[in-house]
């Protein structure tokens, strides 16, 4: 086990052999013959951990303990729910740097943004404390008289939370902080890539809910392939699926739980683009762009992937962004300095080597990057190319650094561009122009579930809902009213007066 690791771990109360099985009665469980799955570091390629991962019979056990919970945790009070997310919120915050650390060693997050994303887990943690408070519903007029309507939210039960590797905790806390504090149990299937942040989540909460006395309320299921996701995807006693990952996946996870009139939650791909017109403030344009472009290595949901400029500044923005993309520093995402870590594995950069020379073939010109880096780890240059309309690769989602640049002429069919591909997550346009920015945020603008006016497309607040249209698949997480996905909606009737008025003044002629 990598040194680090090991230190990690031990701080958490983690020691040898590890499992990423964890149920709310049993605790930590590993079976006779549990496959294991070694943890590799992307920047280095050595093994840094080894995991046992849940068999079948595993994910029987834990998810009939997380059915078993669901009646204990949901007639818990809502505020006292979120008495221990809040409490998990200050466990999560104490070790908020160890936690970085193995994000940065497991998926390569240079250090800034691997504490960002602990970071991001501990503020959704106060925002569901407040939610906690506020599971409104509403009172709405009868037409009968001696009658009240009203609607209230009741939770769902068992809530799967599936997370992609980009993210490895964060995008967990969005769902598993608000499913909750609405009274559900929920149950983590983490990526294969991220299962040691999971495993270590896991522990502190498993800590937080030992201390508080609260009954528990959290399952840990980890897996090296696709079984245990189609378990939770076929199981009728799962109440929510919560996938975040491609769009090709979650198509499919998306068909499985529909077969059941099950309830699903999808964040898939994204394929966002920025507009720059001739008025825009370069000095942001170029911050936001290399951010949004470089960041992750490209490995965002909101990675920026398409750039319109407006013809008359495309030579100054291009001459700032090569001179922007020179400095990015690329190595191990732990040295000091380095803006840009590795891709995830193998894969990721055979697809990123396969785009480049698609690019070649296309015509296209490549300001900047273009390159596998040898030596050990996944790490390529990031990669400006000035392209063309009509390529199939601008409808297409690769999970790398490869911004493509398209000068336009007229701002209706930038923004006609803008829209003409499969996917609808996240855009923003850079102008002074009062009159285009409200355009890009109208009915008629952009068709993204995210639009900004002088921000970038990366980099979204917990406090407003996340999410795209198309084929990002329109889930929406973290804030604003995205609590509501967890729960179930009940209308109510009261009659309090001593008739019985029929639907539509029906009389049947009935009497006592």
């Amino acid at each position: 086990m990598h040194p680090d690791v090991r230190t990690v771990l031990e701080r958490l109360g983690l020691r040898e052999p590890l499992s990423t099985t964890y149920g709310p009665a049993s605790g930590w469980i590993r079976s006779p013959g549990a496959p294991e799955q070694a943890v590799l570091n992307p920047s280095t390629g050595e093994e840094i951990a080894r995991i046992a991962t849940s068999t079948d019979a595993d994910a029987t056990r834990v998810l009939d303990e997380c059915r078993a919970s669901f009646p204990v945790w949901r007639a818990i009070p809502a505020p006292r729910r979120g008495e221990l997310v809040r409490r998990i919120g200050e466990t999560l915050r104490a070790h908020k740097a160890d936690l970085a650390t193995l994000v940065s060693l497991e998926v390569g997050k240079i250090t800034a943004e691997a504490q960002g994303e602990v970071q991001e887990m501990i503020d959704m943690a106060d925002f569901a404390v407040g939610q906690s408070r506020m599971l409104y519903g509403r009172t709405m007029p009868s037409e009968r008289p001696g009658h009240r309507m009203f609607e209230q939210w009741h939770p769902r039960g068992v809530v799967a939370v599936i997370t992609a590797f980009n993210f490895p905790v964060a995008v967990w806390s969005w769902n598993a902080f608000l499913a909750t504090v609405c009274g559900n149990s929920v149950v983590w299937k983490p990526s294969p890539k991220g299962l040691l942040c999971a495993l270590a989540v896991q522990a502190l909460v498993a800590r937080t809910l030992e201390d508080s006395g609260l009954p528990p309320a959290f399952g840990l299921l980890g897996e090296s392939g696709h079984t245990i996701a189609e378990r939770l995807a076929d199981d009728r006693n799962v109440d929510l699926v919560s996938f975040t990952g491609s769009t090709a996946v979650g198509r499919l996870v998306a068909e499985r739980v529909a077969r059941r009139l099950g309830h699903t939650l999808l964040e898939l791909g994204g394929n966002n683009a920025i507009l720059v017109t001739a008025d825009a403030d370069l000095d942001l344009v170029t911050r936001a762009v290399l951010f949004g472009a470089v960041g992750t290595a490209g490995q965002r949901c909101t990675t920026t992937r398409r750039l319109f400029v407006e013809r008359p500044i495309l030579k100054p923005v291009l001459e700032r962004l090569v001179r922007a993309y020179a400095q990015v520093k690329i190595g191990d995402p732990r040295d000091p300095g380095v803006l840009m870590g590795p891709l995830i594995d193998a894969r990721a950069v055979e697809r990123y080597r396969a785009a480049v020379a698609e690019i070649r073939r296309l015509g296209g010109e490549i300001l900047h990057g273009g390159t596998v880096l040898e030596g050990p780890g996944h790490f390529v240059t990031p990669t400006l190319v000035l392209a063309k309309p009509g390529w199939p690769l601008l409808c297409e989602e690769t999970f790398a650094p490869i911004l493509y640049v398209l000068p336009y002429d007229h701002f209706e069919d930038a923004l006609r561009l803008h829209n003409d591909v499969p996917q609808g997550l996240s855009s923003a346009i850079f102008t002074r122009d009062l009159r285009k920015a409200e355009c890009f945020l109208s009915a008629s603008g952009s068709d993204c579930g995210i639009a900004n006016v002088n921000i970038g497309t990366s980099g979204a607040e917990i406090g407003g809902a996340f999410g795209g249209e198309k084929d990002t698949g329109g889930g929406r997480e973290a804030g604003s009213d995205a609590w509501k996905n967890y729960m179930r909606r009940q209308t109510n009737t009261v009659n309090w007066s001593d008739a019985l008025p029929l639907a539509q003044g029906i009389d049947f002629g009935t009497e006592a």
